[in-house]
């Protein structure tokens, strides 16, 4: 269930805490083809299964980028913020810590790390969003995403 923020002064008092975790999404080889084909990377590592089994990770891996676009499918999951208006602001440090074998499940779990009042009457927000890979100790993905939410 996702955390609930109704107003600025809310997320502000809420930095540090915990928001919680989203459901688990497989990664199947269709979804990453997809995203091969969508972003013209076809490296063998990802698309190429029996190549792939004899490569550095045994099995094809997800993009790390196809892992991080995975994050705007958590957020709402994670938060819910009830806004007039909000927008992605971008992302402050991103990292790949561990490969996403094709069969994995992953899900995204988040953590208010900062929030500020913003000039025109918004409110920043800094949501650590770490992708969990199920059975796996580290993650496949910690990416700080900064949003503008507008009451």
């Amino acid at each position: 269930m996702a955390t609930v923020f109704d107003n600025a002064e809310a997320i502000l008092a809420a930095v540090g805490q915990k928001l919680g975790s989203s459901e688990w999404v497989s990664i199947t080889q269709e979804r990453v083809n997809l995203f091969a084909d969508a972003t013209d990377d076809h490296q063998w590592i990802h698309v190429d299964p029996v190549r792939a089994k004899d490569g550095p990770f045994g099995a094809t891996i997800a993009h790390g980028y196809l892992t991080l676009s995975l994050v705007s499918r958590f957020l709402p999951q994670i938060v819910d913020v009830r806004m007039k208006m909000g927008v992605n602001y971008g992302c402050d440090k991103v990292r790949f810590p561990n490969a996403v074998k094709v069969g994995a499940r992953v899900r995204g779990s988040g953590e208010l790390i900062a929030a500020e009042k913003t000039k025109d009457g918004g409110v920043q927000a800094t949501i650590r969003v770490t992708v969990e890979i199920e059975g796996e100790t580290r993650p496949g993905c910690v990416a700080e995403t900064i949003s503008r939410y507008y009451f």
